[in-house]
């Protein structure tokens, strides 16, 4: 069965994955590993991008 188009545009900067956990190779001291949490910088972790009509400039 086909799927349908979602309404909201997807980044193309991340395809839609907005945030990564990136492992440092240290670890916590209960075993745990250290990771960093990065956002998307194009659409700042949400995801979506606005259409170019709804994007507001200016004031």
């Amino acid at each position: 069965m086909p799927q349908h188009a979602q309404n909201t545009r997807v980044c193309r900067d991340c395809d839609g994955f907005a945030t990564a956990a990136i492992t440092t190779g240290a670890r916590h001291l209960d075993g745990s590993r250290v990771t960093l949490h990065v956002a998307c910088p194009a659409c700042k972790g949400t995801g979506h991008t606005a259409p170019a009509g709804v994007v507001r400039a200016g004031r």
